[in-house]
């Protein structure tokens, strides 16, 4: 295993973080691949409040000793708070469900529009220090399925020690991106990746050009493999978390993070994810490019980027993390493809002479219906 610094927080930690969404249903397994991957060199756990029973099962898999062979991260429940004192309440809980006196690394779970102004109405940034003063807490961090422009926001404002966000070889320019990541690592904020895999979704139907590039590449790797070696080949990346739901899963994990070293992929190795990434957006159901020659829109309409999460929704529909971002990052800050107002100032400017009024219509209809 390979191990780096997380930053300010003085933590050496396993350039591999085990993901505790996604345990097996039986109880003695999951408990069983905790304690394999620990032995195996993983210091680093994630779980949530809101991950159903999985704090429950961590705390048994961390008792006999493993407690002290890791450091334990978890997340506060942002959508509950109604008042300061909440955010402790929670906290109790989440150490009584764990079984533990102290979470090492403790966040502010997903900053989305709702959540973040929950944060600054109720003062989340007082608990958080307060709590680390009283030794129920180590270090005070975030995560974010949000926009660029909310991350800079949120990073900003207060001294974080750790932030979380998803990235992956689809997701250069979706949410946070890598603009975010080397935007963190510019403030010394170290970085621990969420959805490397994207939950293993574009897994599923794989397209065929994607299957020959893999095979026909002269060094021999799965496609799960490139993606991994993609993001710890980046320095600013601390850690990567995989949620594994089988012991043969988690083994190939250890395996392929056995190396894991930064600077390691080749310029051919960065064409190859290229054109896989390339093959997949071939599929976009928008023929936007990202140019940004349509804004300013008056109605400060973010239109790139609302395209950007519809052609990434479009690709795995199974997935709905794109749609969530919509409804809950974009829309209640008035960022919605509803503000349009049909003035057609986008359209006169755009290259590619996309009708933008109706397909941010088009959008907002799809991802604002039931599913």
């Amino acid at each position: 295993m390979n191990y780096v610094p997380l930053g300010k927080t003085g933590l050496n930690v396993s350039r591999f973080g085990l993901g505790c969404m996604r345990f097996p249903s039986d109880e003695k397994e999951a408990v069983r691949m905790v304690r394999y991957g620990i032995d195996a060199g993983v210091n680093y756990l994630d779980t949530a409040y809101v991950y159903g029973d999985s704090e429950v099962i961590t705390g048994k898999a961390l008792k006999d000793g493993y407690r002290n062979k890791i450091f334990l991260a978890t997340k506060n429940p942002t959508w509950n708070i109604s008042k300061h004192s909440d955010f402790e309440k929670y906290l109790d809980e989440q150490l009584r469900r764990l079984d533990t006196d102290y979470i090492d690394v403790y966040l502010l779970h997903n900053m989305n529009h709702n959540n973040w102004e929950t944060i600054k109405r109720y003062d989340g940034f007082t608990f958080l220090d307060k709590m680390v003063e009283k030794g129920k807490i180590g270090h005070r961090a975030f995560s974010i399925h949000n926009t660029l422009a909310a991350f800079h926001e949120i990073m900003d404002a207060y001294d974080w020690e750790m932030a979380q966000i998803q990235l992956n070889i689809l997701d250069v320019q979706q949410q946070v991106g890598l603009e975010g990541l080397y935007y963190a690592a510019e403030r010394d904020v170290p970085v621990v990746v969420m959805e490397p895999l994207r939950g293993g979704y574009f897994f599923t139907n794989i397209p065929e050009e994607v299957k020959r590039l893999v095979a026909e590449y002269p060094e021999k790797r799965s496609l799960v493999e490139w993606c991994f070696r993609w993001l710890y080949n980046m320095p600013e990346v601390s850690v990567i978390l995989s949620g594994t739901s089988t012991m043969e899963q988690l083994k190939d994990n250890l395996r392929i993070f056995e190396q894991a070293e930064s600077g390691v992929m080749s310029l051919a190795d960065e064409k190859l994810i290229r054109s896989i990434r390339e093959v997949y957006e071939a599929n976009q159901s928008i023929g936007c490019t990202g140019c940004g020659y349509c804004i300013p829109c008056p109605r400060n309409i973010p239109i790139p980027e609302i395209f950007k999460l519809y052609n990434s929704y479009q690709l795995m529909k199974t997935h709905p993390i794109d749609k969530i971002v919509y409804r809950d990052a974009l829309l209640p800050g008035g960022k919605g493809a509803d503000q349009c107002v049909l003035c057609g100032a986008c359209t006169s400017h755009c290259p590619q002479d996309l009708a933008i009024p109706k397909l941010l219509n088009q959008v907002h209809e799809e991802f604002v219906k039931s599913s």
